[in-house]
């Protein structure tokens, strides 16, 4: 069953020749800034063209076009950090704002609520176009309507080997995705990257012998050999109907895309019971504060032990970039005691994952260079915390413990935290304390 929303309501085509000069002329914010403001004077459909072209160049997330009482600022949204790009007139950003709205198919004429809509992108490739989907969302403010527009690139999709998993996580990951039977949940705020590990884990499982079916709020990304399938509450297809219908499907794997309430956490741990492998996600700070959300909604300990393989939180990263990263003593670093606070956090760690923290010297620091639009990041890497559920932790479960106890044991029995898989990749090399700090805490 799809919805309504699902259906791509426009088409625009970037050209090659623009592609090629946003490649090779307009290919860091400056520069991209530059371009832009050359060409202002430009129709609209050509300056909402090159804006557009220009974010997916630069590998943005999102694209933020904002009022203000005299002017309007556009910022992307690069490995997770808002950029500013320009200010413009209010007057061509009526101009986009109206074309954004009448790409993605909702009414020109109404500024007093928000409105969410969907066009898609051609974007010119080595061998053939790739068709990218941009999901729009317009807000009413104090000056005018912010809009915000998600570019859902199929090339941001990777494969369970580029997650930037530990070799005994992936390990631990592959053997639990596939099993047979079990529920295996990610945790962690908006933004995570939760859906990109979902859709690595089925991409990992997918084969002519496996049936696997979604039921998403929006369908993000489409898989071939999958069967996707969008909520649409006015329709009465919301998570629990649709993972109801889906389970007389007969499927192997199921993906729900989020655990809202009490219904839908039923359903997905029972389906988990009879003989599928159900993938889904849950808003919580950490892996061990699952079971008791589960809980709160309602689920008794009896139903959640048995069913759950494993729980995974999950946070995001910038890496460092690979051109301009420079190497800077621990003992040089402005904060003299970081050392200390790394040894620390590490002193539980496995002796077999512990990357012996007394006998590295150094770190990377960023620096900045054209490449990475003088942030010193280029692109992002996971960090994972896995609760395994064995049978001493189901155990636990039936005993309705505090997320405060199943950490305590699953710390026993080895587990590594966000915050040491974070130092584990600085110590790597691949992240800076900075990074650590932002996302983690240290």
């Amino acid at each position: 069953m799809e919805s309504d929303r699902r259906k791509i309501t426009d088409e625009i085509t970037i050209s090659k020749p623009l592609a090629e000069k946003l490649k090779t002329e307009a290919n860091n914010i400056p520069s991209f800034k530059k371009e832009i403001e050359n060409r202002l004077s430009e129709d609209t459909s050509d300056l909402f063209n090159l804006i557009m072209g220009g974010a997916i160049n630069l590998k943005s997330s999102d694209i933020h076009v904002e009022p203000s009482e005299e002017k309007a600022k556009i910022r992307i949204r690069i490995d997770g950090v808002l950029q500013d790009v320009l200010n413009i007139e209010k007057s061509i950003y009526k101009s986009i704002l109206s074309r954004a709205k009448l790409l993605s198919g909702v009414k020109l004429n109404i500024e007093n609520k928000p409105q969410d809509g969907r066009f898609s992108v051609l974007y010119p490739g080595k061998e053939e176009e790739r068709s990218i989907e941009i999901r729009t969302s317009t807000l009413p403010s104090e000056y005018g309507e912010t809009i915000v527009m998600r570019i859902l690139d199929p090339r941001k999709l990777i494969t369970l080997s580029k997650l930037g998993l530990r070799d005994d996580l992936e390990t631990i990951f592959k053997r639990e995705i596939k099993k047979p039977n079990g529920m295996i949940i990610l945790t962690g705020p908006t933004g995570s990257g939760k859906t990109t590990t979902l859709y690595a884990f089925l991409r990992y499982i997918r084969s002519s012998e496996v049936k696997i079916i979604t039921i998403e709020d929006p369908i993000e990304y489409h898989l071939e050999g999958i069967s996707q399938t969008e909520v649409n509450p006015s329709k009465g297809y919301d998570f629990a109907s649709g993972l109801r219908s889906i389970v007389r499907q007969d499927p192997d794997a199921i993906l729900v895309g989020e655990m809202r309430d009490l219904e839908t956490v039923s359903i997905g741990l029972q389906a988990a019971l009879t003989g599928h492998t159900v993938f889904s996600t849950l808003h919580t700070n950490d892996a061990a504060g699952t079971i008791p959300r589960m809980q709160a909604l309602g689920e008794e300990p009896v139903n959640i032990a048995p069913a759950l393989n494993i729980i995974i939180a999950q946070r995001l990263v910038r890496r460092l970039c690979d051109r301009c990263s420079e190497k800077i003593r621990i003992k040089d670093y402005e904060d003299e005691n970081l050392l200390e606070k790394i040894k620390k956090v590490m002193e539980d760690v496995p002796d077999d994952i512990n990357p012996h923290c007394s006998e590295v010297t150094e770190i990377y620091n960023a620096k900045g260079c054209k490449s990475c639009h003088m942030t010193g990041y280029s692109g992002r890497i996971g960090v994972f915390e896995a609760l395994v559920v064995d049978e001493e932790i189901e155990n636990l479960i039936f005993k309705n413990p505090s997320a405060a106890e199943i950490r305590k044991k699953a710390l026993e029995k080895g587990m590594v935290t966000l915050l040491q898989d974070g130092i584990i990749k600085l110590l790597d090399g691949k992240t800076t304390v900075e990074e650590i700090e932002r996302v983690l805490g240290l």
